[in-house]
């Protein structure tokens, strides 16, 4: 689902960032495809070669453009100051000019306008490193969406955005996560705002999915 490359035009810590990066392995890639594959999303997705957090911005983007697939969804993220330093020092060529972004078109904000989600991975092993969501107004796409925590994975499915997170017990490897969550975001009065996650246990007898209710 993420076999291709897009050709182009701070979290909390950065150390915590790095290592998080550099440690994870194709076991944690796998586990995290095999979620974010199986989720039935119904978004036009261009393929390419992070605790969630929902932002509202408006951050001035690409104008010009007749169709979403004309924006170039590298700078779209390089430009945006609500993207972490770490993600953007990421964000550079594998091959050639051939860029880590795996961009995804659909509607999650019920406008006129199609959705763009951009997800960032690193070159070697293809982890997701930020997910973002932008949104036209006024001609412009703005940053409406921000995840950051890696490994991190956003899909559009049915209408909805999910994310989906790799999750560490205190003594995990980072090669062996105990778990992932998968969490819903429905668009509501301007935002993404949760609407449930999904707690699954990995387990040499398969995994258990836990429903969590919205403490909202």
């Amino acid at each position: 689902m993420r076999g291709g490359l897009t050709e182009p035009e701070q979290s909390s810590a950065q150390g915590t960032f790095q290592a998080a990066i550099t440690g994870l392995s194709v076991i944690a890639v796998l586990a995290l495809c095999a979620s974010a594959c199986g989720t039935g999303g119904t978004g036009a997705r261009d393929e390419g070669p992070a605790h969630a957090d929902a932002v509202v911005g408006a951050t001035p983007s690409q104008t010009g453009f007749s169709d979403p697939r004309d924006i170039d969804a590298v700078s779209l993220v390089k430009d945006d100051p609500a993207v972490a330093a770490e993600v953007k020092r990421e964000l550079k060529p594998c091959v050639a000019d051939q860029y880590p972004v795996d961009v995804e078109y659909g509607n999650l904000t019920g406008g006129a306008a199609t959705d763009i989600v951009v997800n960032v991975l690193t070159c070697t092993d293809a982890v997701g490193v930020g997910s973002y969501v932008y949104h036209e107004k006024d001609g412009r796409y703005q940053n409406v969406f921000k995840a950051e925590e890696p490994p991190v994975y956003a899909e559009i499915d049915r209408g909805y955005l999910v994310v989906t997170k790799q999750v560490y017990a205190k003594d995990d490897a980072v090669s062996n996560p105990s778990g992932e969550t998968v969490i819903t975001y429905a668009w509501s009065s301007g935002e993404f705002t949760k609407k449930f996650s999904t707690h699954t246990e990995y387990g040499n007898t398969g995994t258990e999915a836990t429903p969590v209710p919205d403490p909202g």
